[in-house]
């Protein structure tokens, strides 16, 4: 059964998603970051790269020539992620052919207008049969 896994009250959904993938990285897992916009895509680009001095998540945009052997990638289009890869969505909305996933990781922060768009998520992934869990975020 497919899982769908939310992560709720986040203080700061960015470095939240940071700390999710570099757990994930060291736990020898595939990543596909679901970006909406280019903007949000470049702003976790960076922060891997200085999110943890003194380690390394090897982690590449959609579409760079290293895609295929790289663990994590951070993207628009959710065709491109491999199927076997995780999928952290960072979108507003739930990803194209998300049915097909086997585990989605949503992070949902403490803004209202955050929380009232991972409700819509929360109740699609729901009505399509995922297996739903939720975690409170941690500091």
């Amino acid at each position: 059964m497919p899982v769908a896994e939310f992560h709720h009250d986040a203080r700061d959904r960015l470095r939240h998603a940071c700390a999710l993938v570099a757990q994930w990285y060291r736990d020898g897992r595939r990543v596909w970051i679901h970006c909406d916009n280019d903007l949000l895509a470049a702003r976790l680009d960076q922060m891997l790269w200085v999110f943890e001095p003194l380690a390394f998540i090897p982690h590449v945009r959609e579409g760079h020539p290293l895609s295929a052997v790289t663990p994590v990638r951070i993207g628009r289009d959710p065709a491109a992620a491999p199927p076997e890869a995780l999928l952290l969505n960072m979108a507003q909305d739930v990803p194209a052919g998300f049915e097909a996933r086997e585990h989605i990781v949503e992070i949902v922060s403490q803004d209202d207008a955050d929380r009232e768009a991972a409700r819509a998520r929360y109740m699609r992934y729901r009505q399509c049969g995922f297996d739903m869990q939720t975690r409170k975020a941690e500091a």
